[in-house]
């Protein structure tokens, strides 16, 4: 086994309190932890950027699900990117860069089965958080193979300027879609929804209700919607949606930090008549999908065909921080938090 000095302890961040509606700092607890070395089969990483998504506000409440929920007083844990530096599993060298699932921590004893090797030559390494990894798997699997998209399909995206939403776009208009459309919750994400990401129409769903705002952004009606939010917005495109129209539910970040019942929708009679098709998607499902994915993405990004946008905090204090910020939508495009080298 080839080793590098590490540390003996290092930080990881410990669920202190379930959250009663939006997360506050004070429900996440900064603890200093020994670092294991490897065993058998097991690599040793230093991760240099950790992820927060939404479906993690899920994991934090005691309710069983398709994952299981984080446990109070042990370490959480998340998509990640670092390097091995010390490894005693065949296959896998120090200096190695890899993606895994134990982020919310600075070092991370994983077995190597639960790791892959990353090439950061290809791509930086934080792009398999995003683009090249499970945000872009989602948008890449959600859109063509559970919502089915045609060539000439008019396309609308809720939450379309966060990691997913982003990206959807961009495949659809790519993939031939008719028009797109997206919303977003500011002036200047709705911009660059149109400007930077070639959106046909986009509006900031804080102006009015959503389902006037769609009705002006895709007055012939939708054929696929890409759901990430839930709530008005699914009402929304329901009412939209032409006769066997298309629907991928992704997310609800909308109502995450609900105590109530949602609102809405209200109109899922409509589903009958239409003969809508609405499906659920979990990207776990779709991994056959991965080889073809990772280089029809990376052939779109190095010809310039499509962008991508990360917001960056710094340093593993701050990722609650960053991951409330990113259920507020203080985001454009995928939030990562960075480590110090």
């Amino acid at each position: 086994m080839a080793e590098q000095t590490v540390p003996t302890t290092a930080r990881e961040w410990h669920l202190k309190a379930r959250p009663d509606g939006w997360p506050v700092p004070g429900d996440f607890d900064l603890v200093e932890a020994p670092v294991r070395q490897p065993a058998e089969g097991e690599i040793l990483v230093r991760n240099a950027f950790l992820s927060v998504d939404p479906y993690m506000r899920g994991r934090m409440n005691d309710v069983k699900s398709y994952i299981p929920p984080f446990q109070i007083g042990a370490a959480m844990d998340g998509g990640a990117v670092g390097y091995v530096v010390a490894s005693a599993a065949e296959g896998f060298a120090v200096g190695d860069a890899v993606l895994h699932g134990l982020g919310w921590r600075e070092y991370a004893t994983v077995p190597a089965k639960g790791a892959v090797k990353v090439d950061p030559e290809l791509a930086p390494l934080s792009y398999y958080l995003g683009v090249l990894g499970m945000p872009g798997l989602t948008a890449y699997a959600g859109l063509l193979e559970v919502a089915s998209l045609q060539k000439g399909d008019a396309v609308f995206v809720s939450g379309a300027a966060g990691a997913v939403g982003s990206l959807v776009g961009q495949i659809a208009r790519l993939k031939g879609a008719s028009r797109v459309v997206g919303s977003a919750g500011s002036a200047a994400k709705v911009a660059k929804l149109v400007d930077d990401y070639g959106f046909d129409a986009a509006f900031n769903y804080k102006d009015g209700p959503v389902h006037e705002q769609l009705a002006q952004a895709a007055p012939d009606g939708i054929d696929v919607y890409f759901d990430n939010v839930g709530g008005e917005h699914l009402e929304a495109a329901i009412g939209a949606l032409k006769v066997r129209g298309r629907a991928t539910l992704c997310g609800a970040i909308a109502q995450y930090n609900d105590t109530t019942a949602p609102a809405a929708p209200r109109n899922l009679a409509l589903v009958i008549g239409k003969r809508l098709r609405l499906q659920g998607m979990l990207v776990g499902d779709h991994a056959a999908l991965q080889p073809q994915f990772v280089a029809e993405l990376a052939g779109w990004l190095k010809d310039g065909s499509l962008r991508y946008d990360e917001t960056v905090v710094d340093g593993v204090e701050n990722t609650p921080e960053a991951f409330i910020g990113l259920l507020r939508g203080d985001n454009t495009g995928k939030m990562v938090v960075r480590l110090a080298s």
